[in-house]
């Protein structure tokens, strides 16, 4: 099973969601999405899921309203 999942949110930015909750975050872009879970599961390929197009990815307690603006990088991470 995947560690990480890789899609959008309902507002459109991008999340990737640890299946552990131990990080994750919210980005700009699809690349900066895979690019950070790809560094996060040292490049296992197997941990990484790119949700299914049109299934909406939450990640819990942010959304774009909370968020900054889109960045390249996480706006939040849980160590």
């Amino acid at each position: 099973m995947p560690r990480f999942t890789v899609g959008c949110d309902h507002h459109g930015w991008w999340v990737v969601h640890d299946q552990l909750g131990r990080v994750g975050g919210l980005f700009a872009s699809e690349a900066a999405a895979l690019r950070f879970a790809d560094e996060e599961c040292n490049h296992d390929a197997r941990a990484v899921c790119r949700a299914p197009a049109g299934k909406c990815v939450e990640f819990d307690g942010i959304t774009a309203s909370t968020a900054v603006a889109p960045q390249n990088s996480p706006s939040r991470r849980y160590a």
